[in-house]
């Protein structure tokens, strides 16, 4: 199949994305051909471009948060069929390794692979100026078509938006799980959820579904934290210091039960920021992703141990897409939560670089780019 496709060829250069053409192989075993109606604009592509997650190869066709229509399936394939709506999950889970038969779909081994430039099976499903193109999660959600692992296909109700169902292979989960499993919020808590982008939007939706008594959203656009609002918070502030000045009143000095940290970059210094906000006992979430060649940390681990303080790290927000992504949309469609109001724009493929701009501009809490 001939389509279109956005491409990294120099990753780690800041050189953006290329729209161009590109050749998709016909769907194998355990394989299918999805036709996507949506596909969400994540800061972890961008991470890819600026050199944050080093890739030694090249290209790679971007995206992995898209939902659309099974359009071919390969030989064998039982679990779908041509017409069935479904989301795409950015990790794959087989259900069948020592993490998926424990219930941790989100630390499957496939996900080992994500970044591998190659299909599961070692071999190029895409191609593009005769080169074989690696695809972002096994997927490469910039393209109007992606062949597909069944791993990494979920079934959802045909009645569920599909530009809205887009957005829970990816962001709504990882910011949900974050607060609803990670953090273990439990009724009543006080929670802090620094950044308030696509992810921390929905960390502080799972707060409020926890039943979190109060909400503090953190981030220095004046735009997110009035969403934020809209979204479940019950306070604002606009950097660590006033963040501090608003925990402490709500909790006569003691801190926040729970601290989930999902700023678009997580740099060193960081954590002891958080940490400091984290009362005895406490639970700070790490879900924002760091440089990956990152090793100084700031962290006063004298009081961390004291305090009986623990240091979650969280992918995909813990959930298990196979479970997780029904659920969420069945919230959605109950209306306990909130997707429609994470779209702030949407765009044409064509043009990528004019969404990412508005990202690092903090313009969007989520951009989506839509197909015909």
């Amino acid at each position: 199949m001939k389509t279109r496709g956005a491409l990294l060829w120099e990753p780690g250069t800041r050189s953006g994305w290329s729209v161009e053409d590109i050749e998709i192989d016909p769907p194998k075993e355990h394989e299918a051909l999805i036709k996507l109606a949506a596909s969400g604009i994540c800061h972890s592509d961008d991470h890819i471009d600026t050199g944050d997650i080093p890739l030694p190869w090249a290209p790679l066709l971007g995206g992995h948060e898209g939902a659309g229509v099974v359009e071919e399936v390969g030989p064998g394939v039982t679990y779908v069929k041509p017409g069935d709506h479904v989301v795409l999950s950015f990790l794959p889970s087989c259900g069948r390794c020592a993490m998926c038969v424990k219930g941790k779909g989100s630390l499957c081994e496939l996900a080992a692979g994500v970044l591998s430039g190659v299909a599961p099976d070692g071999t190029h499903r895409v191609h593009a100026r005769g080169k074989g193109v690696g695809c972002m999660s096994y997927l490469g959600t910039f393209s109007p078509y992606v062949c597909a692992p069944l791993d990494a296909v979920v079934k959802i109700p045909e009645d569920m938006p599909l530009d809205k169902a887009a957005l829970i292979g990816c962001g709504v989960p990882t910011g949900w799980g974050s607060a609803v499993y990670a953090a273990e919020i439990q009724l009543g808590d006080t929670v802090m959820v620094v950044g308030t982008g696509g992810v921390g939007m929905n960390a502080v939706q799972g707060a409020r579904l926890k039943g979190a008594r109060n909400i503090v959203a953190v981030d220095p656009v004046a735009f997110k934290r009035e969403k934020a609002m809209e979204f479940g918070a019950t306070h604002a502030a606009s950097d660590w210091a006033e963040a501090r000045e608003v925990v402490d009143g709500l909790t006569n000095g003691q801190g926040a039960e729970r601290v989930i940290l999902t700023v678009g970059v997580v740099e060193g210094d960081m954590l002891e920021e958080a940490q400091q906000l984290v009362t005895r006992g406490g639970v700070l979430v790490l879900t924002g992703v760091s440089p990956a060649l990152q090793r100084e940390v700031k962290l006063d681990i004298f009081t961390v141990v004291l305090s009986g303080k623990r240091i979650q790290g969280s992918l995909y927000g813990t959930t298990n897409a196979r479970t997780d992504v029904p659920l969420l949309a069945d919230l959605y469609l109950r209306g306990e939560l909130k997707l429609d109001e994470l779209i702030t724009r949407t765009y044409a493929l064509d043009d990528i670089n004019q969404a990412f701009r508005d990202m690092h501009d903090g313009k969007n809490v989520r951009g989506v780019i839509v197909y015909d």
